[in-house]
């Protein structure tokens, strides 16, 4: 019998897929087996339905108290290229998404190592005061718990008060990989996978939804993307309070990963981004949403997501400069979005940050 009939045995039969399953996926040699697989299961969920929302991303800063080898965003504060939004700024932004029909402002930055709480529950409310009807999705996992220390106060107190002034949910960045071997390469000052947790954990406690993240495509192995996948189903049984993994593969410009570690990041391909937007739909079976960030797979890539798993292309998203993706687009209209979906034969399905559908 195949890996993938036994799979799709187990799936008909509401077992769970376990470690060696998801290394059986991800080295499977048939893609479009492998697709089908988990293009039923999406559909099985949401039919013929793909999700996109009306967006805009906010990065107010690029200053930094890190140096990750896997990032060309971040900035010391006077280096060449170093900026910081004032807050009337960030609320400018916010209204003008607003006045443009957004209905959710993403809103994340560097490890300012000056800006105390204040200055980030200052720009909350000049958010809300400026796009009152706007969903407000702030601050990874690393920004909160690198707020939570500079106040020196608990990550649920820097949360219950950012959630008084308008935190509606919490994005899923700064996840990366759970391994250690791997963070303490890439990242060793980031806060480690069990911090990561712990703030997502705390934010579900307190009736804050939140998405998770895996950055792919550098150092790590399949063995450590399964992990990864299989700790987050696990934080998800234990709070509910995931609503959508995002695949997020390494964009290795402006990086160096090379120069500072002495390893060299693997060839991402296509396939490999189908692959793990596929493996991540079978074994995240308590997650209800798969996104493609369109921005860095790409639009074409997207589509094809569509039909190995993911069901969500994310949204127009607007000045996006963490990455800066292939062809160099992060913006995209309503009407090319749509055109994407029909043209991947599915049904557009305009969404809020909880994915109800909005009438067009």
């Amino acid at each position: 019998m195949s890996d993938l009939v036994r799979m799709e045995e187990k799936l008909s039969a509401g077992r769970r897929l376990d470690l060696d399953d998801g290394l059986a996926l991800l080295a499977c040699p048939d893609p479009h087996a492998l697709g089908r697989l988990a293009d039923n299961e999406r559909r099985r969920r949401h039919g013929s339905r793909a999700f996109y929302n009306v967006n805009c991303h906010i990065n107010y800063s690029n200053v930094c108290v890190l140096a990750c080898s896997v990032c060309g965003f971040s900035r010391r504060t006077g280096q060449a290229g170093a900026y910081e939004m004032s807050v009337e700024a960030v609320a400018e932004q916010a209204a003008e998404a607003a006045r443009a029909g957004a209905s959710e402002v993403h809103i994340t930055g560097g490890l300012h190592p000056d800006w105390p709480l204040e200055r980030y529950e200052a720009m909350l409310r000049a958010v809300r005061r400026s796009a009152p009807t706007v969903h407000i999705k702030a601050f990874t996992a690393a920004e909160v718990d690198h707020i939570a220390s500079m106040a020196g106060v608990t990550v649920e107190a820097v949360l219950r008060r950012l959630m008084a002034v308008g935190l509606d949910s919490l994005p899923g960045g700064g996840a990366e990989i759970f391994d250690p071997r791997v963070r303490s390469t890439l990242f060793p000052r980031k806060l480690d996978a069990a911090r990561w947790q712990a703030v997502h954990r705390q934010a579900h406690r307190l009736g804050l939804r939140s998405n998770a993240t895996m950055l792919y495509g550098h150092i790590e192995t399949d063995r450590h993307r399964v992990e990864h996948l299989l700790a987050l189903r696990a934080l998800q049984d234990e709070t509910g309070g995931f609503q959508a993994i995002v695949p997020l593969p390494f964009i290795p410009r402006s990086t160096n990963i090379s120069r500072s570690t002495g390893e060299t990041p693997a060839t991402r391909s296509s396939l490999d981004d189908l692959r793990t937007v596929a493996v991540a739909r079978l074994l995240l079976d308590n997650f209800d949403h798969v996104k493609t960030f369109w921005v860095m797979h790409g639009l074409q890539l997207s589509q094809l997501a569509l039909h190995f798993g993911a069901d969500d292309l994310d949204g127009t998203v607007t000045r996006y400069t963490i990455v800066e993706p292939d062809g160099g687009d992060t913006s995209v209209t309503v009407p090319h979005l749509r055109k994407l979906i029909e043209e991947a034969g599915l049904t557009p399905a305009e969404r809020d940050s909880f994915y109800r559908e909005r009438q067009r």
